[in-house]
C-alpha cells in the first residue's frame, strides 16, 4: 500500500520508508525541525495509514452500540468518540474514531487493522439493516498539528468552528469537500482532514501555501512518531494488538462504564469491579544516552516486570524515554527498573503519561 501523494513527496526530497507494510515518509528535511514546527507551530502530516469506513442502515446506531465499547448512541450529528472493537474476551481488536452523521456513522481505523475490522462487523451482522462500505481508494487521511492549526484553517478558507474533541464538519479547501474533525494526534492539539482522493495533492500544497505565515513545515514518520510517544499515544500494532485488554493499554477514553451490553463487556466489568489489570501500559524515563527497542524486557531486581514497546531520544525531555507495560506493582512513578539491553542493564524509572519533559 502506498499513498498517492507519494509521487508529490519525492518530488519534495522526502526519504520515505515502508512502515510496517504501507509507504510512508520518514521525513522531508530534518525530523528535529519537523518536530519542532509541530510543537511550536504547526505541521502537516500524510496520515494515509488512516482509513475510514461509512456505515448506512436503519439499524447502524444500535448495531455498533451493542459492537463497541464506547456509547455511540448519545453522539449527535457532527459529535464523535473514540471507541474499542473488542473479542468477547475483551482483548483489543481495533482502536477507532466514531464521527455521527446525518444518516451514517464514519468510522477511522488504522488501515493495517482495516480488513480484520471489516470481517468482524460482518460476522455480526445477521437481520440487521446495516451496510458498510470501505472508503479507503475514496479519501486521504491527512493531519494538521499544533498550537496554529486552526489560523491555518481559517487562512485555507475554513469558517467550521470545532471546539471539541471529535467534533466534525464539511469545509470547502482549493473547491474540494473536505471533512474535518478537531483531533489531537501529537499532544499539541490539530486537526484531521478525509479529502477527497483526487484532490490530496491539491489540498496538500494549498495548506502548505496558506501556512508558511505560521512556520507550516510537512512532517514525516519519524517526527511524528516523537510526539505520539512524549503524548502517550499507543499505536496499534506497536504498542497494542488482540493479545492486550483494552484497560491494560489506558484507552480508558473510549470506553463507556454506563452503556448497555458490547462484545467483551463482561471482562472489562469483572476487571473494572476488582479496581485493577495485571499490568499498565505506562511511561519510562530512561537514565543514560542508550535507547532501548521494543521487546526489551523490564525487571525489579531477579523479577521479570514487563516489556518495551516504543521508545525514542525525546527532544522533550532532553533524554531518552519508553513506552512499556509494567505490571501493576510496579507501575507507580518514580518506580525503578531495570532493562535488559543485550546484556547491558539499563536504569529506568516509572513516569507519569503523557510526559512532560
Amino acid at each position: 500500500m502506498t499513498t498517492p501523494l507519494l509521487p508529490w513527496h519525492e518530488s519534495l526530497g522526502a526519504s520515505v520508508i515502508d512502515d510496517r507494510g504501507i509507504a510512508l515518509p520518514a521525513s522531508f528535511t530534518d525530523s528535529l525541525r519537523e518536530y519542532h514546527a509541530v510543537r511550536a507551530h504547526v505541521g502537516l502530516i500524510d496520515a494515509s495509514f488512516r482509513v475510514q469506513l461509512r456505515m448506512t442502515g436503519e439499524d447502524r446506531v444500535s448495531f455498533l452500540q451493542g459492537i463497541v465499547s464506547n456509547d455511540v448512541k448519545a453522539l449527535r450529528p457532527g459529535e464523535g468518540c473514540a471507541a474499542t472493537l473488542l473479542t468477547e474476551q475483551g482483548r483489543l481488536v481495533a482502536d477507532l474514531r466514531v464521527y455521527a452523521l446525518e444518516s451514517a456513522l464514519l468510522l477511522d481505523v488504522d488501515a493495517r487493522i482495516k480488513d480484520k475490522t471489516l470481517d468482524t462487523f460482518s460476522r455480526f451482522i445477521i437481520a440487521d439493516d446495516v451496510e458498510l462500505e470501505d472508503l479507503s481508494e475514496q479519501a486521504v487521511t491527512l493531519a494538521l498539528q499544533g498550537p496554529l492549526a486552526t489560523q491555518v484553517l481559517t487562512a485555507a478558507g475554513v469558517t467550521l468552528s470545532l471546539t471539541k474533541a471529535l467534533q466534525h464538519g464539511v469545509a470547502t479547501i482549493n473547491d474540494a469537500a473536505v471533512h474535518i474533525a478537531r483531533a489531537d494526534d501529537t499532544g499539541s492539539d490539530g486537526y484531521v482532514l478525509f479529502v477527497p482522493w483526487a484532490r490530496a495533492e491539491q489540498v496538500w500544497q494549498t495548506l502548505l501555501r496558506v501556512g508558511e505565515p505560521f512556520g507550516i513545515q510537512p512532517v514525516g514518520m519519524t517526527a511524528l512518531n516523537l510526539l505520539r510517544v512524549e503524548a502517550g499515544i499507543p499505536w496499534y500494532g506497536v504498542d497494542m494488538d488482540e493479545s492486550r485488554i483494552v484497560l491494560e493499554v489506558g484507552l480508558e477514553h473510549a470506553i463507556s462504564f454506563k452503556k448497555g451490553c458490547y462484545l467483551g463487556q463482561e471482562v472489562v466489568e469483572r476487571a473494572t469491579a476488582r479496581g485493577h489489570v495485571n499490568r499498565k501500559l505506562s511511561g519510562l524515563l530512561v537514565h543514560g544516552d542508550t535507547i532501548p527497542v521494543s521487546g526489551d524486557k523490564l525487571f525489579q531486581d531477579t523479577q521479570e516486570v514487563g516489556w518495551i514497546t516504543s521508545a525514542i531520544a525525546s527532544p522533550r525531555c532532553g533524554r531518552p524515554i519508553a513506552l512499556a507495560y509494567v505490571r501493576r506493582a510496579q507501575c507507580a512513578p518514580g518506580t525503578q527498573l531495570r532493562i535488559d539491553r543485550q546484556g547491558t542493564p539499563v536504569i529506568a524509572e516509572v513516569a507519569t503519561l503523557p510526559f512532560t519533559g
